[in-house]
């Protein structure tokens, strides 16, 4: 596992590099590539309605590309009725998270003034599902954020030994995501999870990247924060970290936490599919 996440590093840094995200600019084919949404995602016609009043913007995690990382989940939000919204940023994830974070902030104005909707829902994958946090708390973003799903967030970072020479690198946010960094450390000081938003996180056991998978879970009170554990419901669930997105039952989960008041119902039960 370890020498499939080494590997993984190291194609990424290749990719980054050949794709000239490293301060070369990119070719025409291949930025068209990098700006692919997911299917069902960035229609700026559409128009929230009542029983979906807030679009949902999807955060990507490090090292993703937004057509991939969304590819099962964005379409399944548009045809329960969502706006749907995604896009790249920080570099392939890989930039300081603050600077990140501003990114984020940027993207939600411009959703929100292109829908007309006072927040935005956010769902987002690893780092994606934790960066998100840095805005609310910091850059303004408690008042314009509905829902935070994170589905395995970094929320108290990473004890995986990779992330070290990856932040060493080409990989700010890596370092950022290092278990005790300074950056982790200011992000929980005090609430984890600020009034605002409501918080939902779902993670699984089998997380091979956020290590220990309890790292994602986040404190707050229950009317605000519910946090899942993929086994907890459907115990022969094996997703682990990178294709969680593409999990049905985190579909469901993440269904839940946006059709109702509050975060996801810690008494829901999802469907295993076939998964015990």
């Amino acid at each position: 596992m370890r020498l499939r996440r080494t590997v993984r590093l190291l194609l990424a840094a290749a990719a980054t590099a050949a794709l000239g995200l490293t301060g070369v600019a990119a070719s025409p084919a291949s930025a068209s590539v990098l700006d692919t949404p997911p299917r069902g995602a960035n229609d700026w016609s559409c128009k929230p309605d009542s029983a979906h009043p807030e679009p949902v913007v999807l955060v990507n995690g490090t090292f993703k590309l937004m057509g991939e990382n969304w590819s099962a989940l964005s379409p399944k939000l548009k045809e329960a009725g969502y706006c749907v919204f995604a896009f790249n940023y920080g570099n392939l994830e890989t930039a300081p998270v603050p600077q990140s974070a501003e990114e984020l902030r940027d993207f939600v104005e411009t959703v929100r003034a292109a829908t007309g909707a006072k927040k935005v829902d956010l769902v987002g994958h690893s780092q994606g599902g934790m960066m998100p946090r840095y805005y609310v708390k910091f850059l303004g973003g408690a008042d314009k954020v509905d829902d935070l799903v994170g589905i395995v967030p970094s929320n108290h970072g990473t004890k995986n030994p990779l992330a070290i020479p990856a932040g060493w690198t080409f990989c700010p946010s890596c370092a950022d995501q290092r278990w005790g960094s300074d950056f982790m450390q200011k992000l929980n000081e005090g609430e984890e999870a600020p009034a605002g938003p409501d918080y939902t996180v779902v993670t699984t056991r089998y997380d091979e990247v956020v290590i220990p998978y309890t790292s994602a879970l986040l404190s707050g009170p229950a009317e605000r924060v519910t946090n899942v554990v993929l086994q907890d419901k459907c115990k022969l669930d094996l997703f682990m970290h990178d294709q969680a997105t593409k999990d049905p039952v985190v579909a469901q989960w993440v269904l839940n936490a946006l059709g109702r008041k509050g975060p996801a119902d810690p008494a829901f039960q999802p469907r295993c599919i076939g998964l015990g």
